[in-house]
């Protein structure tokens, strides 16, 4: 069984037991978390409308934070002496699927 939750502008396809990084959710480490699924599919049971959906759940539990790749960027003008450098690092929270309920 797996299923397809919408999570920080994105949809991941997720499994029981499965681990993934998503947008930082501002939860403590070894938090539950729950999502509503956007598609569920049982074998040869597909659930993807709003109706069939109803009381359907992912629970996740937090398991800690994780860190993307330093981005560096630079910018310049040419005969003006402006330049500038910047970066950026995306913060993630790593959960652990626990459990897809259907109803």
């Amino acid at each position: 069984m797996y299923a397809v939750i919408r999570t920080g502008g994105k949809q991941e396809r997720v499994s029981e037991g499965q681990r993934l990084d998503v947008e930082l959710l501002g939860q403590d480490e070894g938090a539950d978390v729950s999502f509503a699924p956007i598609l569920l599919v049982d074998g040869e049971t597909v659930l993807a409308r709003p109706d069939e959906l109803t009381g359907a759940s992912v629970t996740a539990r937090v398991v800690g934070e994780a860190k993307g790749p330093k981005i560096v960027g630079r910018t310049y003008k040419n005969k003006t002496n402006q330049r500038k450098r910047w970066g950026h690092r995306q913060r993630y929270s790593t959960i652990e699927i626990t459990a897809i309920k259907k109803h």
